[in-house]
């Protein structure tokens, strides 16, 4: 069973409500509706109820499958502002959040906030810099993580990884040029991140010219004091470098350049470059020569799953980056339940 099908298992048995803020557009509905039908998610369309339900009419599409909430309506809306200013370490206060949610899309992003839906999905009429700045004032940052930042799986035909054909990379398409803390956030994402998604046990490697002191200079130096930072971040995870990336993938080149103890050398199953320059040339390099899959990127670092899809994704992509948010918004509540 290839990747994409494990997810589409993994989120029938458990669906998620998925909150809709572009819901009249034509793609997005779509791909709301087939994967509600389908069992795989519980679409809600937040919007004007009058427009929804006219192109719902129009486009032949059965409205018990959805849950349609009007954001013009005031009694919930009401209960939503009262629940979500009585959060902890929110930036919005009453006024200025109640003139926010005239938009759908801050009105989804508060229903997520307070538990009333467990994803907001947008992105083809918004931008990514609105998607960005309502998750940011929102649903906010994760404690310890500075920068939004992304992370995509691929899946390499002939790879022999310790996932077998998997690898998990970021970022290759947010975070230009991080310094030494946000690449450490980045890291720390990205092990949640795999491990929401896939169940993981994570490793993650942050890679450079420089294996462990081969190499010298101010890019080394950045990726030495974030493996730092991360490990002071979050101890009990697997972070360490810097790594080469076939030191931090291959156990044979690992044996001849890491020559002491390491969780992660040799057995990667996370890469995180050091820019945007290496990440977006090393994804399509994988992809290219490699003849890989490629699934995402998906935004990480904020509180709750926040999805930013590709304004001309079609139909299907849009479906699987919908499956894929679900999923990992059921294993981020499968980590914070107490063992």
């Amino acid at each position: 069973m290839g990747l994409l099908e494990q997810i589409y298992e993994k989120a029938k048995e458990n669906p998620q409500r998925i909150a809709f803020p572009e819901a009249v557009n034509e793609k997005m509905m779509q791909a709301a509706y087939e994967t509600g039908k389908e069992g795989y998610i519980i679409p809600v369309l937040v919007g004007n109820a009058d427009e929804i339900r006219e192109a719902l009419s129009a486009r032949g599409y059965e409205e018990d499958i959805f849950t349609i909430v009007d954001i013009r309506e005031e009694i919930y809306k009401k209960k939503l502002i009262d629940r979500y200013v009585a959060l902890p370490h929110t930036l919005l206060k009453e006024k200025a959040l109640n003139r926010r949610m005239q938009n759908p899309l801050y009105y989804a992003m508060v229903m997520e906030a307070v538990g009333e839906a467990d994803v907001t999905f947008a992105g083809i009429d918004n931008t990514t810099g609105d998607v960005l700045l309502a998750g940011q004032m929102v649903i906010g940052l994760k404690p310890g993580i500075s920068t939004i930042s992304s992370i995509g799986l691929c899946d390499i035909p002939e790879f022999k990884g310790s996932e077998g054909s998997l690898l998990a990379i970021g970022d290759s398409a947010v975070c230009a040029n991080p310094d030494s803390g946000q690449l450490a956030g980045i890291a720390v994402s990205a092990c949640d991140t795999v491990r929401e998604l896939l169940g993981w046990e994570p490793r993650c490697a942050m890679v450079s010219y420089s294996t462990l002191g081969s190499g010298q200079g101010e890019l080394v130096d950045k990726v030495t004091e974030a493996v730092r930072i991360a490990n002071e971040l979050r101890p009990e995870l697997a972070i360490d470098g810097e790594f080469q990336f076939d030191a931090a993938v291959s156990p044979a080149v690992a044996a001849k350049k890491v020559h002491r103890e390491s969780r992660v050398a040799g057995k990667a199953n996370v890469i995180i470059w050091p820019d945007l320059n290496v990440g977006n040339v090393g994804v399509k390099l994988i992809q290219q020569f490699g003849h890989a899959d490629a699934y995402g990127p998906m935004l990480q670092g904020f509180n709750k799953v926040v999805c930013d899809c590709s304004r001309g994704a079609p139909v299907s992509e849009i479906k699987g980056n919908i499956v894929i948010s679900a999923v990992r918004a059921a294993g981020s509540k499968n980590q914070e339940e107490p063992a």
